[in-house]
């Protein structure tokens, strides 16, 4: 008895994402019948879980580059109650979508996660939006409180840091709302390309980078994440690349610190970020020096 291997490939951009598994069982199968795991309920919440996750870095690596930008939205006066944040964030959308047709800015493309604190109840929300329009500007179309605002910083793994952070805890039905201009990322389904024993081989080391990249040619090996299955006896590959020509160096060397941004509810409109603060013209200002007496 063997077991035919199918590879899921997604192609997001600059960055490519392989499944390998068993898509099924050929030759005479094994003396007796074995019994069918059930999946706990904390089992099925995990896998849900991770589904959404790599759904969600999918769209950030396809839809996303270094010049858009993550965003979190929080309340000076926190909503009564879940509708009214909602309706806070259509609105914010609206308001920004007029903001970039007024400037000849593209069609705007946004993933947001709206969630509530569980100790406080505040409201907050975490978005990707495009990039165009300065820090200053999105908090007072905002102008509800304070606005935290960073280009997205790409690694290996594109912004896998980031899809994981956002899907937390989403008060709404969906893990995530996003703009409907998105591209979703299509699976290619290659069956029987890999034997058993080939895949096996990959699976017992994560870390082997030229097999990898023997079988995935122009691409970059970042990481490998793998599962042996006791129900099934199969082995499990997730795997996941970048292109050889991606500059991830010049990206890194191109990004730059968040920033904090009061909207204009509130009184001062300095910036804030990790090299202290900025006043209108962008300039650093150093930090007044206070003598010990």
């Amino acid at each position: 008895m063997r077991r035919i291997y199918r590879e899921k490939i997604y192609q997001c951009g600059d960055y490519k994402e392989v499944y390998i598994y068993p898509c099924r069982i050929v030759g005479k199968p094994l003396k007796g019948r074995r019994k069918k795991a059930r999946p706990t309920p904390e089992g099925v919440k995990r896998i849900n879980r991770k589904n959404t996750e790599n759904k969600l870095v999918r769209l950030l690596n396809a839809n996303f580059t270094e010049e858009d930008l993550s965003l979190d939205l929080t309340y000076k006066d926190n909503p009564a109650e879940d509708a009214a944040a909602l309706k806070s964030l259509q609105n914010f959308l609206r308001r920004l979508k007029r903001a970039r047709e007024r400037r000849g800015l593209g069609e705007l493309q946004y993933i947001a996660v709206t969630e509530k604190g569980s100790q406080k109840g505040r409201f907050h929300h975490h978005l990707v939006i495009s990039g165009g329009i300065d820090i200053k500007e999105l908090g007072r179309i905002w102008g509800k409180g304070l606005i935290k605002v960073s280009p997205l910083q790409f690694n290996e793994t594109g912004l896998i840091g980031k899809g994981r952070y956002m899907v937390k805890q989403s008060i709404y039905f969906k893990a995530f709302n996003a703009s409907k201009n998105l591209i979703h990322p299509q699976p290619t389904i290659r069956d029987g390309r890999l034997s058993q024993k080939r895949v096996e081989e990959l699976w017992r080391d994560s870390e082997d980078r030229a097999a990898y990249e023997k079988l995935y040619e122009g691409y970059i090996f970042a990481e490998a994440d793998n599962y042996f299955s006791e129900s099934d006896g199969g082995y499990y590959i997730c795997a996941r690349f970048y292109r050889k020509d991606f500059n991830l160096q010049k990206k890194k060397e191109k990004s730059a610190p968040c920033g904090t941004v009061k909207s204009r509810q509130q009184k001062s409109p300095k910036i804030s970020g990790l090299f202290g603060s900025a006043n209108r013209c962008g300039r650093s200002r150093p930090k007044r020096k206070i003598k010990k007496r």
